[in-house]
């Protein structure tokens, strides 16, 4: 499984690179713009073609989902500590928390096919009680795109939930994140700061397609 996540700022030739990529077989494209308002996101996805948005699942602006026919919602890890803790204090399980989320977007849950968070620290992760679709943790290698985020290394053989690994991902390392019990990579700078990003996606897709 190969998540890509959006360049935070919009790059040269974007939106042609992410049509290609998904007539490739991008199935898992998270959008995550935060420079981007309301309305920055719904220009960015008018101009994708709706045959894709089903492969969408947005990280922001989560009523989106009501509006377009997108996979899934993703919740940052500070968002989905504040909606537990809400949920908490109204003394609702996470399942219940997250019904209730949806249904304040104007959507029902059967809409949302996807839905998954960020993590970075793996017993958090262990520990959640909500069944995420899967979980996005970080930094497992150093990031390439960003400065100063140190790979962490881990390993999570023992965690029986579907964990994609983020952090300084390229078609070079897959099989070592494999090692560590990652189901799937996500995947940024390795794509975006490429200068053969299609054929280094299709090499990742061909990795998992054979695993």
């Amino acid at each position: 499984m190969v998540v890509l996540i959006a360049p935070e700022t919009d790059v040269t030739n974007e939106l042609e690179l992410l049509n290609k990529l998904f007539q490739e077989g991008l199935e898992y494209y998270h959008l995550r713009k935060p420079n981007k308002d309301y309305e920055g996101h719904l220009a960015y996805l008018k101009r994708i073609d709706k045959k894709y948005h089903n492969r969408i699942i947005t990280h922001l602006h989560h009523e989106l989902i009501s509006e377009f026919d997108l996979k899934g919602i993703h919740f940052q890890e500070q968002k989905r500590r504040t909606i537990f803790q809400s949920g908490r204090e109204k003394k609702q399980s996470t399942d219940e928390t997250i019904k209730a989320y949806i249904s304040s977007l104007g959507a029902e849950r059967a809409k949302v096919k996807t839905i998954s968070s960020s993590f970075h620290e793996p017993e958090q992760l262990q520990d959640c009680t909500f069944a995420f679709d899967y979980h996005l943790l970080s930094p497992v290698f150093s990031s390439i795109s960003k400065k100063g985020y140190e790979g962490r290394g881990f390993d999570v053989n023992h965690i029986d939930k579907k964990i994609i690994g983020m952090g300084g991902v390229t078609q070079n390392n897959l099989l070592e994140i494999q090692k560590l019990g990652f189901q799937g990579v996500g995947v940024l700078g390795g794509i975006w700061n490429s200068k053969t990003p299609i054929e280094d996606f299709k090499a990742m897709q061909e990795f998992y397609r054979n695993t």
